[in-house]
């Protein structure tokens, strides 16, 4: 899905610099690796909670049970 962002012409003009100085391929990647480094966001949420322990086989059979 896509959706459009206003920005202003300045706002353009950096974006594009740093899309082409980064050699990004699209303002979209752009903008999400400025949130991604600013906010300190893991690539992927899965496992960012170290405190949490692996499922085992009981684990996964009590899930199932009704």
């Amino acid at each position: 899905m896509t959706t459009s962002v206003q920005v202003s012409e300045r706002t353009l003009q950096l974006l594009n610099k740093l899309k082409h100085d980064a050699g990004f391929k699209s303002l979209d990647q752009v903008i999400r690796e400025l949130v991604a480094e600013r906010g300190k966001i893991p690539k992927s949420m899965f496992g960012s909670n170290p405190k949490l322990r692996s499922f085992t086989a009981k684990d996964e059979a009590e899930s199932h049970e009704l």
